[in-house]
C-alpha cells in the first residue's frame, strides 16, 4: 500500500518542479510593458510639519506604484521645505476608469523620526529619479 500512497506524491511533486524558472520570462515581459503616466501632484500643507499629496496616475499595476509616486513627491517636498526627513502616516488609493489617485499624508522633519515608515528625503529621491517617478 506504501508505494499507492507514494506514487501520487511524486507525481505532485514532478508537477511543481515543471513550475520554477518558466513563470519568470513572462514576469519580465509583463515589467517591460510598464509605462505609467504620471499625471501631477497637488501638495498641501495641514500644518507646519504635516503635508498631504494628491496624487494622479495611469497605467499603474496596482496600489504599490500610487504609493510610490506619493512617496517620490514627499521626498522632494521635504527637501523643497529644507528638511531631511519623512514619515509615512497613511495612503488611500482609488481607481476609476484606469486612473489611479492617492491621497498620502506624511510628517516632515529635521531629524530622523521615530517610527517604521521613515524615509530620509534625499535617497529616496535619488531613487525615485533612477526608477524615472518624477517628484512634483
Amino acid at each position: 500500500m506504501r508505494p499507492a500512497v507514494l506514487f501520487p506524491v511524486g507525481l505532485a511533486l514532478a508537477g511543481l518542479a515543471s513550475c520554477g524558472p518558466q513563470g519568470a520570462p513572462e514576469a519580465a515581459a509583463a515589467d517591460e510593458e510598464f509605462a505609467p503616466v504620471y499625471k501631477g501632484t497637488e501638495t498641501r500643507l495641514l500644518d507646519e510639519d504635516l503635508v498631504e499629496f494628491l496624487i494622479e496616475m495611469e497605467g499603474a499595476r496596482g496600489i504599490p506604484d500610487v504609493e510610490a509616486y506619493a512617496r517620490c513627491a514627499a521626498a522632494q517636498y521635504t527637501l523643497i521645505r529644507g528638511y531631511g526627513f519623512a514619515r509615512h502616516l497613511r495612503t488611500n488609493v482609488a481607481e476609476r476608469g484606469g486612473v489611479w489617485r492617492g491621497d498620502a499624508i506624511y510628517t516632515i522633519s529635521a531629524a530622523l523620526p521615530r517610527g517604521l515608515q521613515t524615509i530620509d528625503a534625499e535617497v529616496t529621491v535619488r531613487d525615485c529619479r533612477e526608477q524615472g517617478i518624477p517628484t512634483i
